[in-house]
């Protein structure tokens, strides 16, 4: 293992750039074309506590499960009970040292600071990957996959399930057709967080002992070395492992970053959005350690092809006591009566209507102005539908179809959309560090051209021993 990024290279390629689902073998043959019953996908599950459980189980529904890979022993033996004869790892280096050439593909769900560098190995072994989102913890990172995933022609998957449903796929397509006129404002909003953070939660606590069944020096992969603490917080959740990390700088992205690949999904493809030309974020409570108690960011987006250019604002927390959320003016618009905002959605604004999508995965539609749902319904249907309405599962049906294919592009959220989607979001943590400033972004290259100090929170330097 190389001992850390180099950052020479990282400056010259910024230069030029729950609940578990089982399918009997009758129904999976009949959701895969052409499966034969000896020759399913065999994968290995790393991080397979909370929504990686789901994960590796819907995969194992589908596939062959020939490894588990967890740094908390809790969860890798609940999992090895459940796959008889995979075997068990701490350390996923390890695992493709020892197993490369028995590992087809890997689902990913560690904490968002190791999606990235065990992606970026899985592929370069040439193995399939499904990770959960965000795709990773930096915008390199998310660059960084992206061209991994081109380069060897693998196939991908990130795990933002509304992408598998019919309602999203639909509403692109209505509004690609047209329906809303030119759209030229988008409104996100969340209920996140939902986990300590400012301002309750703005220093590290002390130390205390590791507890038996986890393994710390994995769990902080490329990360600088840090004490475990294991408190329980506000949540009923640990200090750091198991979900509270969301809300640490160092590990996790906060409500944008755990959302907003949710969220704003459905009007990042519909618009056909890439790279923003600016980006500024507003935030309180800001410290060096956990995210803020509130932010409301702006991306702006210039036109594209025949389409205009899109002022895309995103809101989190709360401020005096009230969430922060669209204006009441449109709020007005999209609400019928006695029908309140709901916590998380999105909204696209165009000259002719408003498209409302009141839950985090575009699924809750509704199309306001006139004549507006009536021009939607004479649309035609030009993506592909999959079966059900089980979306997380049908992400992963969709993927094992890709790689039985060798189709990369068959999954719909495959790395070459989800690492822009990604990418894109996660300029808005740097614009909450830089809270107050317009930031000038030169996607194509791969930095901002009016602030080198905003270019330092691109990436970080890796700890010893790990490596993209």
């Amino acid at each position: 293992m190389t001992s850390r990024l180099n950052r020479r290279r990282f400056l010259q390629a910024s230069a030029v750039a729950g609940a578990s689902y089982w399918l009997t073998a009758d129904a999976v043959s009949a959701t895969l074309a052409g499966q034969q019953p000896n020759d399913k996908v065999r994968i290995a599950g790393i991080g397979i506590g909370g929504k990686g459980s789901s994960d590796i189980n819907a995969a194992g529904g589908i596939g062959q499960v020939v490894a588990l890979c967890d740094i908390d022993d809790t969860y890798l033996d609940r999992a090895a009970a459940r796959f008889g004869g995979a075997k068990k790892y701490h350390d996923y280096r390890k695992m493709f040292d020892d197993m490369g050439k028995e590992i087809d593909a890997v689902t990913v769900g560690t904490p968002d600071h190791t999606h990235a560098p065990i992606s970026a190995m899985a592929m370069k072994l040439g193995k399939h990957v499904y990770c959960q989102k965000p795709l990773t913890r930096t915008i390199f990172e998310a660059r960084t996959l992206r061209e991994i995933a081109k380069k060897t022609g693998v196939c991908t998957q990130m795990g933002n399930q509304g992408s598998a449903g019919s309602a999203l796929r639909r509403s692109v397509e209505a509004v690609q057709a047209g329906v809303l006129g030119p759209v030229r404002e988008v409104h996100v909003w969340t209920n996140r967080p939902i986990w300590p953070q400012a301002p309750t939660v703005m220093k590290r606590p002390p130390e205390q002992p590791v507890p038996a069944t986890v393994h710390w020096d994995e769990w902080i992969g490329p990360r600088q070395m840090r004490p475990y603490n294991g408190d329980m917080q506000s949540n009923r959740h640990h200090t750091y492992h198991e979900f509270n990390w969301r809300g640490w700088w160092d590990f996790g992205t906060g409500a944008l970053g755990d959302m907003a690949c949710h969220t704003a999904n459905l009007p990042f493809r519909a618009l056909k959005l890439g790279y923003p030309t600016s980006v500024s974020g507003d935030a309180t409570d800001l410290n060096p350690e956990t995210y803020p108690s509130s932010a409301k960011i702006v991306f702006q987006f210039p036109a594209r092809d025949d389409l205009p250019p899109v002022t895309f604002t995103w809101y989190e927390g709360r401020r005096e006591g009230k969430k922060l959320a669209p204006p009441d003016d449109l709020v007005k618009k999209v609400l019928r009566a006695n029908e309140q905002l709901t916590n998380s959605g999105s909204m696209m604004v165009g000259d002719k209507g408003i498209l409302y999508s009141s839950d985090d995965y575009g699924q809750i539609n509704r199309l306001v102005g006139e004549g507006v749902s009536e021009a939607a319904q004479k649309v035609a249907e030009s993506l592909p539908r999959m079966p059900g309405t089980n979306t997380d599962l049908n992400m992963k049906v969709e993927w094992i179809k890709a790689i039985k294919e060798h189709k990369p592009e068959l999954a719909y959220s495959n790395f070459d959309y989800a690492a822009m989607l990604t990418e894109t979001i996660l300029l808005g943590n740097v614009a909450i560090q830089m809270t107050g400033q317009k930031l000038e972004w030169d996607g194509p290259n791969l930095k901002f051209t009016n602030n080198s100090e905003a270019n330092k929170h691109l990436h970080y330097e890796y700890r010893q021993g790990w490596t993209l």
